[in-house]
Formats: C-alpha cells, structure tokens, sequence
C-alpha cells in the first residue's frame, strides 16, 4: 500500500474549530491542556502521575471479570503499575464494527500507544476502546453498509444498547457473503451486545494490545459519586458548559453540545431516561418513578450503576477512572470535548491530550489504475461534482476557456463610454450602468457555455471520473463514513495490518491509501 496526504483544510469536510485547534490558533488556549505532540506528552504523563491505586485496582478486577471466558488474555496487572497510563479512543457498539472509521480510531489509537512506549520505554501504555455500552440510541447502531446493501437489525429495543441479546443478528449474518465466523462467534455466543463486541474487537486487536472496557459496572461507577452528587444537587456543569460554549461561540465557532440541568440518565434494564428536576422532586422522563434528593442520593450510594453519564459527563468519568494521558476522537469529538475544559477543571481532574484520529481514503487497485489513466490530483477527489468536473476539464483542455481578459478589456470599453454619456448629460449613469451589468452578464453566460462545449468534448473521461468519484464517496458520503470493514477485510484478511503501517497517529493529514 502506497499513499499520500492531504492537507484537512482542502477537503471541506471539517469544522472550523477542530482545523484552528490543529494549526493552533492563538485565543484557543484555554480550551485545551497538552497539544499532542510525542514531546508534550511528558507533560500529560506528569498531570496523571499519582493516578489513584485504588482505581488502578478497581480497574483491574472489573476488566478480569469481563474478560471471563476469552482466549489470550490481556496482563492486566500492568495497570496497577503507578508508571502504565492509557490511550483512548471510544464509540457506539454499531453493528459489525459500523463505518469504517471506528478501525481507523482504534488503529490510531494503538499505533498512538506503540509511538508513546518507543519515546518512553520507562513507562507503560496500553491502548483502550470505550465501548460506549450505555448508549441508548438504537438507530444509530443498527445498520451498516457492505457492498452496495445495507443491512438492519430491526425490531423494538430499549434501554442500554450493551445489554441487548445480539443473538437477533444470525438473520443478517445468514444473508452476508463468506458468512464471518468472526463475527458469528460473537453474536451467536455472548448473551449481551457489549460481551459481543469484546469477542471480536479481542480477536481483531487483543494481538495488539488493545484492552475494551465495558463501564456500565457498578465498581467503576462508585468512583465516580462525588460527580453524580454534585450533578444531582448543583447543576453544575450545565454552569460550566454554557460558561465556555458562549466563549467558543463568541468567537464564531460552531460548538456541538447542549448542556442540561442535570446530565445524567437513570438506568436499568431495558430503560434509559433522562433524570430531571421538578421543584424538590426528582423525576425520571417517560416513567413514574420519582424521588425526593434524600431518596435519589441514597439511592446513587447504594447503586451508583443506576445513575448512567450522558455526553456531557461521559468524558469526565472516562478520565476518572482510567490513568489516561490521551483521548482520540473524531471531527465532531474534538470539539465537544474543548467545551468540556471548564467541568474537567472544576473537578480537578487532568484534561487529556485531544486528538483526531486518523483519516483516510482507500484506492482499490482498480481504482488506482483508473485515478492514474485520468491523471487525478486526489485533493480533487474532495470537490463537489461540478467542482470536480470543471477542475478535470480546466487542467486538460489545450484551449483557454476563461474569459477573464475579455471582461476587463470590456469593462475598460464601458468606462470610456460612460464618461463620455455622463459629460453630455448626468442622468444618463443608470441607464449606462444597467447596459454594463445587462452586457457583463450575457458574457459570463457565454463563458459558461464554451466551458460546457468543452466539457462535451470530455464527456467519456468525466463519465468515468464521475463514477470513481461516487464509488469513493458513496451517496456523497466518505468511504470512511459509509463503507464498512468487511467491504475490504473479506478480500483481502491484511487489511487491517496494512493500516497500522499506513497510519501516523500524530501526522494530522487526510490519508489517501493505495493498494499496489
């Protein structure tokens, strides 16, 4: 696999806060901790140094007992090492790995933990996948995309998506080519979807180190009390978000979060409500369950699994019960987590480096031969369809198409002529003016139709660039946000150790991937 970068900027496709953080644009500052770099992570190390023991250890048991069962263990006993810290990256537990970009996160992730080790070989670093099994969005799990077809976990389904029986996916499993046995031994063998997804993100990556860690526990949850107690009683960090939201804001950033009063849901089975505040009462949304702050703080003491952490505080709790230096997120990620400075702050815990993780576009070698036939420049791959063709036509055509130089020389004509009107009478500068703009417009159009003319003359080449370009880009959408892992893992079972070859964790470019 050969490849080449582009720079983010020219694909269009990212907001303007993650590009200003990565170019480090002065005023930013405050949002953000360590910027990463391989040298600023000795600055990360030392902000998580002294993680808490007992953490390590609740860490290690909870992650010995959902590992039960799995072949090849991890050691896990290297995180109750004061010098192991993690690396992070997290997602929803989307069907058969969902878009592509999930394996570029944990790709990312753990070659970010290989660069760490190799620049510290006096510390540990262990790449971690948060599986964000408390989510309770169905819908946005419940398909993927493989060759052309989109498959669909239907039915009704409620709660926390974790805890759901994926034995319901042997229909889909039965319709997939090569049927993975992959992926069947973990649906057709786990009772809930979180032990699914270890199966088989354990298979594709435990070689690599990669630890999963399921936080719906209630062990993990009691470290996380103080936080639910403040939460319940202050509304604190709704204070905190919307404090730095209107900062962002204020300087024209686009900010992806909406803090609530309180941001926690109630959990239980086969139910996931919000929790919210009605005078003294405490209510949860959709039900008839309510409490009094007595009833709701006893009740957090006693079983903090039921309090679950939406996305306001779900970072928060991440970093509180794992020695973590870094989190690797996506282009929406980034930027929700630098409204999230000012809660991380207030509780005193360690804000994470913050970085993307890495992007690509993958040539087949069909595809290769053809971008090389059409002499494609791959930024070009990134405009829009009209972009793209009048770009294609532009570079190819032995004639000029522009009518730039006309345009001038006419404007020139038309300011002498309307000199000349104006000094025999004032009253004629609008009736000039109005036969410029008539006479200007009706040349632009005429430049538009030699460039169509022209674009005639290509129509077979365009045909065919066109076609490359929705194979990339599938209804419009990246490959790396449509297409899923099996559209390639099938054919070709190195895939993903091309990857990890492929990949800089720190090298912030769109990756475009040719297969040789």
């Amino acid at each position: 696999m050969t490849q080449h970068s582009v720079d983010l900027r020219t694909t269009g496709q990212f907001p303007a806060l993650l590009l200003d953080y990565l170019d480090q644009k002065p005023g930013l500052e405050e949002f953000y901790s360590v910027y990463p770099t391989l040298q600023n992570a000795r600055e990360a190390i030392l902000n998580k140094e002294g993680f808490d023991p007992e953490k390590r250890k609740t860490l290690v048991d909870v992650l010995t007992k959902q590992y039960l069962g799995l072949p090849y263990l991890p050691d896990f006993s290297i995180l109750l090492e004061e010098n192991t810290f993690t690396v992070t990256t997290g997602h929803q537990l989307n069907i058969f790995t969902g878009p592509l970009y999930i394996i570029y996160k944990i790709v990312t992730t753990i070659n970010l933990a290989k660069a760490l080790k190799e620049a510290y070989p006096e510390y540990n670093f262990v790449p971690v996948y948060w599986m964000a099994s408390e989510d309770h969005d169905f819908e946005e799990i419940a398909s993927f995309h493989l060759f052309g077809q989109t498959h669909k976990w239907t039915g009704e389904h409620q709660g926390a998506v974790g805890r759901l029986n994926p034995r319901d996916l042997e229909s889909i499993l039965k319709q997939l080519p090569d049927k993975p046995l992959l992926f069947a031994k973990a649906y057709l063998e786990n009772e809930t979807l979180a032990n699914a997804v270890r199966c088989y993100m354990h298979e594709l990556f435990g070689q690599y180190g990669l630890i999963s860690i399921d936080a719906d526990h209630a062990d993990l949850k009691r470290h996380f009390l103080p936080v639910i107690y403040e939460e319940l009683t202050g509304s604190v960090s709704e204070k905190l978000v919307t404090t730095t939201t209107t900062k962002l804001n204020s300087l024209g950033y686009h900010t992806p979060l909406h803090a609530r009063e309180i941001n926690l849901f109630y959990l239980d089975d086969n139910l996931r409500e919000r929790i919210t505040k009605e005078g003294e009462t405490y209510r949860v949304l959709n039900t008839d369950i309510a409490f009094s702050e007595k009833e709701i703080l006893e009740l957090a003491n006693n079983h903090p699994e039921y309090f679950s952490p939406n996305v306001i505080l779900r970072p928060l709790y991440e970093e509180i019960i794992l020695p973590n230096l870094a989190y690797i997120g996506g282009p929406s990620e980034v930027p929700y987590w630098m409204q999230l400075k000012g809660v991380f702050d207030h509780f005193q815990v360690p804000f994470p480096m913050l970085m993307p993780r890495n992007f690509a576009l993958y040539l087949s070698g069909h595809q290769c031969k053809k971008a090389q036939k059409l002499k494609i420049n791959f930024k070009d791959l990134f405009l829009d369809e009209i972009a793209l063709r009048k770009r294609f036509v532009e570079k190819n055509t032995d004639h000029i198409l522009s009518l730039e130089d006309q345009k001038i020389t006419f404007n020139q004509v038309f300011e002498e002529i309307l000199a000349k009107a104006v000094a025999i009478d004032q009253t004629m500068l609008g009736a000039v003016k109005a036969e410029q703009t008539r006479l200007f417009n009706s040349l632009k159009h005429l430049e538009k139709r030699i460039a169509k003319a022209e674009e005639r003359n290509y129509e077979s080449e365009i045909d065919q660039l066109l076609g490359l370009k929705n194979k990339l880009f599938p209804n419009g959408i990246a490959q790396e946000r449509y297409d899923n892992l099996l559209n390639f893992y099938i054919n070709d079972p190195a895939f993903i150790q091309k990857l990890f070859s492929a990949f800089d964790p720190l090298d912030f470019r769109y990756n475009v991937l040719l297969e040789e």
